[in-house]
């Protein structure tokens, strides 16, 4: 049974509780997209002009660290959301995002869901009230990992 993007969207934890108007909003800016292993989904540095929703497979995050190479800062997985640089001017990426197997996700293009919220602004606010929770939710997982890197020796 082939279901609407609009259902699929529905059940993706970020869209939760948006209704059928807003759905068919981002739906309209929405395509599949597919990667193999290896393959870079963006490089830092190049415009930031989309934003994914991992359906399968996974993604590494990495940052160029001139005497170690590519280095590996977060992971994410089905489920999760890549990306919230198209978001802000001048929409580059800070990261480089490779696909750890094959991946599978649902593209969102940026300017076509900036323009959106341009002429929708409570749309534009519901989106933007997601994107902040995602953003919150991987600075405090960050935080996180660097009290494990650096931890407290216990002197204040």
């Amino acid at each position: 049974m082939l279901r609407s993007l609009e259902n699929v969207l529905a059940e993706v934890p970020l869209f939760e509780g948006l209704d059928d108007a807003d759905l068919e909003l981002l739906a309209g800016c929405a395509g599949n997209a597919r990667f193999a292993s290896g393959d870079y989904l963006f490089r830092e540095g190049d415009q930031a002009d989309v934003f994914y929703v991992i359906r399968q497979g996974g993604i590494a995050l990495e940052l160029f660290v001139p005497t170690r190479g590519a280095v590996i800062i977060d992971t994410l997985d089905a489920g999760e959301v890549l990306g919230w640089s198209w978001l802000f001017a001048p929409y580059r990426w800070h990261f480089d995002a490779r696909a750890i197997g094959v991946v599978r996700a649902t593209g969102f293009d940026g300017a076509c869901l900036r323009d959106k919220c341009g002429d929708d602004p409570a749309f534009g606010y519901r989106l933007m009230e997601r994107f902040a929770r995602i953003a919150i939710e991987r600075l405090q997982s960050t935080r996180l990992r660097l009290l494990d890197v650096y931890g407290s020796d216990g002197s204040s």
